[in-house]
């Protein structure tokens, strides 16, 4: 296709290709977009521009890492931790007062002080405060992190001190005779121990509810007590694993093993030979895992050993 422009000044003809026409056109369509796009996108100065060009990759990339969420992310992960920590301590607390025969008080809820004076007047609220403002001072981040540290010191404090009271009252109390106070194994526990730990897996924070005995593979495992088999089966996470039921509540789990010596039903007596030493399910090596239960609760089962000792 050609365009023929016929000028009243010269009698020569101009003739257009089809490929500028399309040039043409095309201008055309794209000139009102760029027009837009310049005016809804915000330019930066030439300044901000240049600041930026100053700021090396390293750095960027270290502002990118390093901003607040980070850091709530951190918080919330410890507080979470606190949490798991403080019902782990009301579950031993209502244990306790269980085996000792008396209910775990329930504390009185406060009622808000109205604005109304005549509706609560005469009542004192325990949470009313007041005073002067001396040496006024924000709570700092590092202010933060020390108070969540301590508060986490404290808890595992409290949690080793009513596990004592614990073992105590169950050796003291009809349980004492059918109690697992025996080693289930001729090795030290010098693996994982009980409570909480840094999963060799994921790298988190998890709590370990038995204990570890770190033995060659095929070692014998011996019933902490007797009792009743009640499991013998591979799980994904124990593998291979042995329940044994002592009565009352009182459970002992004997897990990763290579092989299993008793079946469900078999009547063991204490020192028998229930398992070996192997490394099946969630484990990382030839070892035992070991756990104590009461009602299905974990026990901490250094507490029994430490007494048959």
């Amino acid at each position: 296709m050609n365009i023929i422009f016929v000028s009243n000044n010269m009698a020569k003809a101009k003739t257009l290709s089809t490929l500028q026409v399309g040039l043409i056109a095309l201008i055309l369509i794209l000139l009102p977009v760029v027009i837009i796009l310049f005016l809804i996108v915000p330019q930066e100065s030439a300044t901000q521009q240049g600041d930026k060009s100053l700021i090396p990759s390293k750095l960027k990339l270290a502002f990118g890492i390093n901003n607040p969420q980070k850091h709530l992310d951190a918080y919330a992960l410890q507080l979470g931790e606190l949490q798991a920590r403080i019902m782990r301590l009301d579950a031993q607390s209502e244990r306790l007062a269980k085996l000792a025969g008396e209910k775990k008080p329930v504390a009185d809820k406060i009622a808000p002080i109205s604005p109304n004076l005549g509706t609560n007047a005469g009542k004192a609220d325990p949470a009313s405060r007041g005073g002067p403002l001396v040496l006024n001072a924000p709570i700092t981040e590092l202010d933060l992190q020390q108070k969540i540290t301590e508060t986490m010191a404290k808890i595992d404090f409290d949690t080793d001190y009513l596990s004592d009271i614990e073992a105590k009252l169950l050796q003291q109390g009809v349980l004492k005779g059918m109690l697992p106070n025996s080693s289930p194994i001729n090795a030290a526990f010098n693996s994982s121990s009980y409570g909480w730990r840094i999963d060799p897996f994921n790298g988190n924070k998890a709590f370990h509810e038995g204990l570890d005995f770190s033995a060659s593979e095929g070692t014998p495992i011996y019933a902490a007590a007797g009792g009743i088999v009640t499991t013998a089966e591979r799980t994904p996470d124990y593998g291979n694993i042995v329940k044994v039921d002592h009565g009352s509540g009182l459970e002992t789990r004997y897990a990763h093993a290579s092989k299993l010596m008793v079946k469900v039903g078999d009547r063991v007596e204490k020192g028998q030979v229930v398992a070996l030493v192997g490394s099946t399910g969630r484990s990382t090596g030839a070892h035992l895992h070991y756990e104590i239960r009461l009602n299905g609760n974990a026990l901490d089962p250094r507490k029994y050993l430490k007494a048959s000792n």
